[in-house]
């Protein structure tokens, strides 16, 4: 079904070992909003929507597993020679007693990701509009991890990640238009 061609969909960089970001980016991974809720709510969804659209949940499911991969390499970067001391006073340190330097689907409070912040109502138009709202909550939460940073090359990783959400928002938009026109012209769903 896919092809992996073993690199990520855009580089990424950090300056130097920060693991406070690290907890930052975690919300992005496995919060709510985050990447992981993401690429579960739209491949999820796909099953109860129209063949005209269940391409574009798919592609834009698969691509947001692409940005949870850029996350955690974020994540491991700003972690990986950071001292039991720096992850404490991070906030980190209840995950390394139990995982090391492993990445777990935690958000920045340390609260594991649930399946309860997938949204599937089973209606295309109303399940389409809990995705803008997803992809636009993902854009400002991109827009204040930025605003917290001021690491230049990580930044240029999430402006990029940051894009991608006004993007998938953008896609969703035209998809609502096409079965709002089918549903007036069909009388269908």
């Amino acid at each position: 079904m896919w092809y992996y061609d073993k690199k990520l969909q855009y580089p990424v960089r950090v300056s130097q070992c920060n693991p406070t970001l690290a907890k930052y980016l975690m919300e992005l991974y496995a919060g709510a909003d985050g990447e992981l809720s993401a690429a579960l709510r739209y491949l999820n969804q796909r099953y109860a929507i129209p063949d005209k659209v269940v391409g574009l949940l798919t592609d834009i499911g698969t691509e947001e597993f692409a940005h949870l991969e850029m996350l955690a390499t974020m994540i491991y970067k700003l972690t990986k020679d950071a001292t039991p001391d720096q992850l404490e006073a991070a906030g980190l340190a209840d995950g390394y007693a139990g995982h090391g330097k492993g990445i777990t689907y935690t958000n920045a409070a340390g609260q594991a990701w649930t399946a309860s912040y997938i949204a599937s109502k089973g209606d295309p138009i109303a399940d389409l509009y809990e995705d803008i709202a997803a992809e636009e909550k993902a854009r400002a939460s991109y827009q204040w991890v930025i605003n917290l940073s001021d690491d230049p090359d990580l930044n240029d990783g999430l402006r990029f990640l940051r894009e991608r959400e006004i993007i998938h928002s953008q896609r969703f938009r035209e998809a609502v238009e096409i079965l709002k026109e089918e549903r007036d012209r069909k009388k269908v769903f």
